[in-house]
């Protein structure tokens, strides 16, 4: 792995770990193996770092996603591989906690990968529901974009139950649920 890789790829732990404010660019030196030098050859800065870390992260979530949502040969079965995709539950999402994050939100540029993310996501989602009613496999009635935003608020707020919980049991709950009220 590259300097640079690993420094992203620190920068995506330690965000996820600790959130913008508590990332320092010491911290990400020191977890990356790297010396000052090293990161600000590759990043104007700790913004720019965590910028290409938190497309990382999106990218990586895309791709995860993607995966699951290609296995089974039905909406509910490829809805049910997503929703039930290996997860670090008690860590919660790596975009999604940053969604909480006041330094992430409040700007533009970093906010971005994370809106960006959710679009595609309620979007795929909503390809898959509107194929699965499409063929019958799922009510005609069924709105595909209100669902899958549905579908990622039970995922997004599973991991929030779940980490106040200490236990992964409500989020593995809310997804029972959700696969419940589309029929599965």
């Amino acid at each position: 792995m590259s300097t640079r890789d690993q420094l992203v790829a620190s920068t995506q732990d330690l965000l996820w770990e600790r959130g913008y404010i508590g990332t320092s660019p010491k911290a990400i030196q020191q977890r990356a193996g790297a010396g000052q030098g090293s990161m600000y050859h590759h990043f104007a800065g700790k913004a720019d770092l965590a910028l290409a870390a938190i497309r990382q992260s999106a990218e990586e979530l895309r791709a995860s996603a993607e995966a699951s949502l290609a296995e089974g040969s039905t909406a509910i079965e490829q809805i049910s591989a997503y929703l039930h995709r290996e997860r670090d539950v008690l860590r919660g999402c790596p975009i999604g906690r940053l969604a909480l994050d006041p330094d992430i939100v409040t700007s533009a540029e970093l906010r971005a990968p994370l809106e960006e993310t959710f679009d595609w996501l309620r979007s795929r989602l909503a390809e898959v529901l509107a194929e699965g009613a499409a063929k019958g496999e799922l009510s005609a009635h069924l709105d595909p974009a209100a669902t899958a935003t549905a579908l990622v608020a039970v995922v997004q707020g599973g991991y929030v139950l779940a980490r106040s919980a200490g236990t992964a049991e409500p989020f593995d709950q809310a997804v029972r649920g959700a696969l419940a009220l589309l029929g599965a």
